[in-house]
């Protein structure tokens, strides 16, 4: 059975109201749609203090978009040691980081080309 795909922008909100319920912070959104061959068309990056944070983040958005939506990822990576947590939604990509992980890998570099949004925290 094929997978839903589900509008980008609702799904963005969603998954913002997912981090926000369980006070995710640092919460940025990549654009990679005027990219050349990316993967998705949207990375969201948030952070948590801690494993156990990390985790009750990345379930938060997976139930919120549960409920609201009626869609599961199509793929989560990280779970074991919740240091980065991936769940991949087709078009858009979450990635939940422990603050240290985030800052090492520095994904906002990496995707420079990106148009980046920094969401304020609504706490």
């Amino acid at each position: 059975m094929a997978k839903k795909i589900v509008s980008s922008d609702l799904l963005i909100t969603e998954v913002i109201k997912g981090i926000e319920d369980v006070k995710g912070e640092n919460i940025s959104i990549i654009d990679l749609r005027e990219i050349e061959n990316t993967v998705c068309e949207y990375f969201i990056l948030c952070d948590g203090t801690s494993n156990t944070q990390v985790s009750a983040i990345a379930a938060s958005v997976q139930k919120n978009v549960s409920k609201s939506l009626k869609d599961k990822p199509w793929h989560v990576e990280g779970e074991s040691n919740a240091e980065w947590i991936l769940i991949d939604y087709v078009n858009v990509v979450v990635h939940v980081f422990q603050k240290h992980v985030r800052e090492f890998y520095k994904l906002e570099e990496l995707w420079g080309d990106g148009k980046i949004t920094n969401i304020e925290n609504a706490y």
